[in-house]
């Protein structure tokens, strides 16, 4: 499915992995849920004959970040009807939040559903199947109508 949705992507001269194929890894990655480190070892361990030029572990990750923005060719179609929420994610207990420094620390503190959290919010968008149709992502810190332009989006 990634090759097709992604056979006209542009790729660099000098790169060994082809578009298709980082996405490829890269939903393999979302799905697998593991430590960078253990998911690349996996990775070589299992499947190096189909990514004979995989590259190393930082690298690898790297490409992930940079073709993030693939991720909107996967996404579902809307329907007319659908669901949305947002919820927060704790990366770390408020009690703890002073033993971070700033710098370290990848959330703000905020409230998410009546309770604070340190950490992030995220909001869904579902289709009447279930599947995905859009998603956002903003620190605990923000309101929930920062996500309207989200909405906005499925107005129709």
């Amino acid at each position: 499915m990634a090759d097709e949705k992604l056979k006209n992507q542009p790729q660099h001269r000098q790169a060994k992995l082809a578009v298709s194929e980082v996405v490829t890894l890269a939903l393999l990655f979302a799905l697998k849920g593991a430590n960078t480190r253990h998911f690349h070892r996996w990775l070589k361990r299992d499947y190096l004959p189909l990514f004979p030029s995989l590259p190393e572990r930082t690298r690898l990750f790297q490409l992930f970040k940079r073709y993030r923005h693939l991720v909107n060719e996967f996404l579902a179609d809307s329907t007319i009807l659908g669901v949305t929420d947002s919820f927060g994610i704790e990366m770390c207990h408020p009690v703890r939040e002073k033993r971070f420094p700033d710098r370290k620390r990848l959330g703000r503190k905020g409230k998410s559903n009546s309770r604070w959290i340190v950490g992030g919010k995220l909001c869904v968008v579902l289709n009447k199947l279930g599947l995905v149709c859009g998603f956002q992502t903003a620190t605990a810190n923000v309101s929930d109508t920062e996500f309207h332009t989200l909405l906005a989006e499925f107005e129709k």
